[in-house]
């Protein structure tokens, strides 16, 4: 079965009970396995690498070249990863693709990825506690600490689980648009995030770890199976 068309190729309705259990056992289970993985890279460069001083330099050469019309785009960059737009944005992506599908087990993925992330992201940040870069910072820091990035982990998961929604989309130059876009939406937001102060080169790296394998899981969450019948076949056909 074809990770990106699963849903396509198997549109079977799961009971409530079968989708949490699914949910738990594929999705929250290895998520705690990847917060251990942040924790541990956290940790890593907290103690025995140092905060990775070298990082500082990056941070020093973004803060020196800005311009006044940079800070006003990336600040825009930014506010694409913030938690209020990417909850707001998130419940209507849900609205709409339960409404367009009536598959509610699929209009939930992008609601599963951000809070997946969410959770890792604010546990994690909380037992590693690095601080943001010393340089004048562009944005309001949040309460939470500089690693991982929560903008970046946030808009990762969302963005990449919409890329993922949008391979449905029947006119090719709309799909392919679509899912470039989505594409493209993290890495800017990683850039804005560098760019204003609010964080370290690896604060940024591993908040889009954390969003890449939060989308996946949630992608994966449900299980689907093979399409068995020759009407399946050319539906998932079909969705290729």
């Amino acid at each position: 079965m074809s990770f990106v068309h699963r849903y396509a190729q198997d549109t079977s309705r799961p009971t409530l009970r079968s989708a949490g259990g699914d949910l738990a056992r594929r999705a929250l289970a290895p998520a705690v396995g990847l917060w251990a993985v942040i924790v541990g890279l956290g940790t890593l460069i907290r103690g025995p690498l140092d905060d990775l001083p070298t990082e500082d330099t990056l941070n020093a050469e973004l803060a020196a070249d800005r311009t006044p019309t940079m800070d006003q785009v990336t600040a825009l960059w930014s506010n694409v990863g913030a938690t209020l737009f990417i909850i707001v944005t998130c419940l209507l992506v849900i609205a709409l693709v339960w409404w367009r599908t009536k598959e509610w087990w699929l209009a939930v993925v992008p609601g599963i990825a951000v809070s997946v992330q969410a959770a890792v992201f604010v546990t994690a940040a909380a037992v590693v506690g690095r601080e943001r870069p010393s340089v004048e910072k562009l944005d309001e820091a949040p309460p939470t600490s500089s690693f991982p990035s929560g903008h970046v982990g946030a808009s990762t998961a969302f963005y990449l689980t919409l890329a993922l929604l949008s391979r449905r989309i029947a006119n090719p130059t709309l799909r392919w648009l679509a899912t470039a876009v989505c594409l493209l939406v993290p890495v800017l937001v990683a850039y804005a995030r560098l760019y204003r102060g609010m964080h370290h080169l690896t604060d940024v790296l591993v908040g889009v770890l954390n969003g890449v394998v939060c989308a996946g899981l949630a992608w994966h969450y449900l299980r689907r199976r093979e399409p068995r019948t020759s009407r399946g076949r050319a539906r998932a056909a079909a969705a290729r």
